[in-house]
């Protein structure tokens, strides 16, 4: 099977007509894509930038990471939105489940993430737990001035330089902003760390390709040059309007359902590695279509555990919703249910059964059941998980976003209405200008 599998009968059903009656939407807003015409259009980096990422720039990046890993124990990632959330969706993906309950080995640091909130209590906890260990900093800021991350890199750095002293932290911190100008820019020039660009013309939901998630991810062992070519296949796939081209299916599909009364999609998963990748997913979907009175909420569930929890009302609540499930089609291991010669547990029926064969089953009942109880399902199956499918997910998932925004009428690539809150909390705070 190919990287990535997309069926979408069980929501064809129930949006058939508004289906077929935007296939030319769908068909201009790619050529608006790939022509670079609409709205938006400085910030369309992202849509050729697999095939444009070289050798050498590969290369740099594992060499940085090699630099890290050979002296840190923990690499702090600090950014928030997309400058953090692609990189962890990937990292946890990969990772063991239980990797953060082992302790570092050489040259394999654990990366942390600050800078996504304005927790006291998460900065205190994480100073306590870098103090006197080995560490380093990436520190991803376009400006260099947003507020959490800002704060986050301030106390960070104090430590970091107490512990190692000035010089020395120097190499450990690597700086990730703009080409020429801002504070992060400005102290990088200052300091002498090491920086990477973040690319004028590609937004923070749709950066996780650039060095702003290549080189967290490059840090934590995975390979980014399998992840590129993941997306640089899908890049290819999805260049063209074309009834297999999943990207546009994926968005007709979505704005169908919209127009047929369905506001909300949930994206689903049956793994609890792609947790983070629903984090991801929701910010690149909410920040770029809800806008303009616009948009479907986008919403993430980890199943089957939240079968026990949000399971009622997706059965039976407000049938304003519908699904989509990322199903991972093999697990990279095998284990099986034990016979218990009691069977007390009642469990003898499952005996010799792959674990994944009653997580398909649990799968496949749970469609069935939405589908009958009124929610559309689109089923997007991952052939495994590994570098290469996820990098062909993020450019799928990216794709779609942008000739989705594009049909639904809205400027898929800013975001006005984050910095409504920024404005009220400077002026409480009472910050020079405000």
């Amino acid at each position: 099977m190919k990287a990535l599998e997309l069926q979408i009968d069980k929501a064809l059903y129930f949006a058939e007509k508004q289906f077929n009656d935007n296939l030319d939407a769908a068909r201009a807003a790619i050529t608006t894509l790939e022509e670079g015409t609409g709205a938006g259009n400085d910030f369309l980096g992202w849509v050729k930038l697999p095939g444009e990422i070289t050798e050498e720039l590969i290369d740099r990046i594992n060499a940085t990471a090699k630099r890290l890993q050979e002296n840190c124990d923990y690499v702090v990632c600090v950014g928030i939105g997309g400058s953090y959330l692609g990189a962890k969706a990937v990292n946890t993906a990969l990772a063991d489940n239980f990797e953060y309950y082992y302790a570092p080995n050489p040259k394999e640091p654990k990366v942390l993430y600050a800078g996504q909130n304005i927790g006291e209590e998460y900065t205190a906890e994480l100073e306590k737990l870098l103090t006197g260990k080995k560490f380093g900093i990436i520190v991803i800021s376009k400006s260099g001035t947003t507020t959490e991350p800002a704060i986050a890199f301030r106390i960070l750095k104090e430590l970091l330089e107490k512990q190692a002293g000035k010089e020395a932290a120097k190499d450990l911190i690597v700086a990730i902003t703009d080409a020429q100008k801002g504070a992060l820019r400005t102290l990088a020039t200052q300091e002498g760390y090491e920086t990477y660009v973040i690319p004028d013309n590609v937004g923070g939901r749709f950066s996780v390709l650039t060095p702003v998630g290549l080189l967290p991810i490059a840090v934590a062992g995975h390979d980014i040059k399998k992840l590129v070519a993941g997306a640089v296949e899908m890049e290819k796939e999805t260049l063209h309007d074309s009834e297999n081209n999943i990207a546009e299916v994926y968005a007709r599909m979505r704005n169908a359902l919209y127009q047929s009364g369905k506001k909300v999609e949930i994206l689903a998963n049956f793994d609890p590695k792609l947790h983070y990748f629903g984090e991801w997913w929701k910010q690149l979907y909410g920040e770029s279509e809800g806008k303009d009175q616009k948009g479907i909420f986008p919403a993430a569930v980890d199943f089957t555990t939240d079968l026990h929890s949000m399971g009622q009302w997706i059965q039976e609540g407000e049938r304003t919703i519908f699904e989509t499930v990322i199903s991972v089609a093999e697990p990279a291991v095998e284990r099986r249910v034990p016979s218990d010669e009691a069977n007390l547990d009642g469990l003898n029926y499952l005996a010799g059964k792959r674990i994944d064969e009653v997580n398909k089953m649990a799968e496949l009942g749970t469609q069935m059941a939405h589908v009958d109880g009124g929610v559309p399902n689109m089923r997007l199956v991952i052939k495994t998980l590994n570098e290469h499918t996820l990098g062909a997910l993020i450019y799928f998932f990216e794709k779609a976003c942008g000739i989705s925004g594009y049909m639904l009428g809205v400027n898929p690539f800013n975001q006005p209405g984050v910095e409504a809150y920024k404005k009220n909390m400077f002026k409480l705070l009472k910050k020079p200008g405000y």
